[in-house]
């Protein structure tokens, strides 16, 4: 079955991607809380996180380990907070949000409202700090 996120991942559908492996893919959430809040995935569709074999979970997090290094490098912030809630989508995925206090990763919050270029220099930013 195709999700929002496999179109993605296969390029049917644009994104602001960050970066992505053999196994794992990330991209900034076009609806954020917060500039830099980005999602990863797993390229293997699985609904639920906790159903991913413990490899693949392990290495979705050690992937989105360096991710949150590179966010947190281009948008100070005390840390960047993850979540995984899961129901808005049927594919495995962590949103990264920096964040400053506990507040600062409320889904009810308005979202921001960022224009294509600052996606892209948003992308381009923490693309280019992943070590």
């Amino acid at each position: 079955m195709d999700t929002i996120f496999t179109k993605i991942i296969k390029g049917e559908i644009p994104c602001y991607k960050i970066a992505e492996d053999e196994h794992y893919f990330a991209f900034l959430d076009i609806n954020p809380l917060a500039e830099g809040h980005t999602l990863v995935v797993p390229k293997n569709p699985v609904d639920y996180i906790f159903d991913l074999k413990d490899k693949e979970l392990s290495g979705l997090f050690v992937f989105a380990k360096k991710i949150a290094h590179a966010i947190k490098e281009q948008f100070p912030c005390e840390k960047v907070g993850m979540t995984v809630i899961g129901l808005e989508v049927p594919h495995a995925h962590i949103h990264l949000v920096p964040i400053n206090s506990i507040y600062d990763i409320d889904f009810k919050k308005e979202k921001l409202k960022l224009t294509p270029e600052r996606f892209h220099e948003i992308a381009r930013l923490i693309a280019s700090s992943i070590k």
